[in-house]
């Protein structure tokens, strides 16, 4: 997520002074909310779906994720590549590919 739109997240939270709503805990929480009305988008079919409203849910998810970021004083760049680290580990090419196994099954 570019500056731009991070300063705008924080910025829209902070003019409605709702960071002190915003514990670990009900970030958590409305992640996963959030996450579920995106998978509502596809209950009932994986290939037709509103995208505008897929659009609206994920963006939530990003939000959410953003300033659950924010208040634990993380940076996405470095989780993200710490896990995909592991990730590559626990899942090779030449194992992996084209597999959907899980990597205790590889």
């Amino acid at each position: 997520m570019n500056q731009k739109t991070k300063d705008r997240i924080r910025t829209f939270i902070a003019d409605r002074n709702w960071s002190q709503f915003h514990t670990p805990g009900n970030l958590a929480k409305s992640i996963s909310i959030e996450a579920g009305e995106l998978l509502g988008c596809f209950q009932w079919s994986d290939t037709e779906y509103d995208l505008p409203h897929v659009k609206e849910e994920l963006a939530d998810v990003l939000i959410y994720c953003q300033d659950l970021l924010d208040k634990l004083e993380l940076d996405a760049d470095e989780i993200v590549g710490q896990k995909m680290d592991r990730n590559e580990e626990k899942y090779p090419v030449e194992k992996a590919r084209g597999s959907a196994a899980k990597y205790t099954e590889l």
